[in-house]
């Protein structure tokens, strides 16, 4: 690469849960720059599972789900002579954890409750159980690896 690579930025812990992964959730789920507006609604929804749950906290729920719908592999188009092949390839770390928060907030945000923070938490709830549409699009994404299995020699 002609270019250095880029530092990584250091993300401080959330206030309330001390822990860096909660800062990176509440970063996606921000929209125009309000962060605490998405402090409230993360905050929110953790408080409405431990309603919900009595058994396990809101925070080790939110946990599970995002360890549910965290993908193993993925698919990528490769050109190959005149075909173009969709050929499985294993997702790294930093990305495994990436694409299941953005699945997890871009399905609850499609969901039919009435505020956000709601939508979040059945999201959540769904996914730890192992059900939702962003445990599907988990599943699907895993399927679509599994089919195309016989293109992995052509893996770039």
């Amino acid at each position: 690469m002609r270019r250095r690579k880029a530092k990584k930025i250091a993300i401080l812990p959330d206030p309330k849960f001390n822990e860096i992964i909660v800062t990176k959730f509440v970063n996606n789920l921000m929209f125009s720059g309000k962060k605490n507006l998405a402090f409230k609604i993360f905050y929110e929804a953790m408080e409405i599972i431990d309603a919900k749950l009595e058994d396990t906290t809101g925070l080790d729920t939110w946990k599970k789900a995002l360890e549910n719908i965290t993908p193993s592999v993925e698919v990528r188009s490769r050109r190959v002579g005149g075909a173009t092949f969709q050929i499985p390839t294993p997702v790294r770390e930093g990305r495994k954890q990436s694409l299941g928060m953005k699945w997890l907030i871009g399905y609850a945000r499609k969901r039919n409750e009435k505020t956000m923070a709601q939508k979040l938490a059945m999201e959540i709830i769904a996914a730890s159980k192992e059900e939702g549409a962003a445990f599907k699009k988990k599943e699907d994404t895993l399927r679509m690896a599994e089919a195309n299995k016989a293109f992995s020699h052509f893996r770039f």
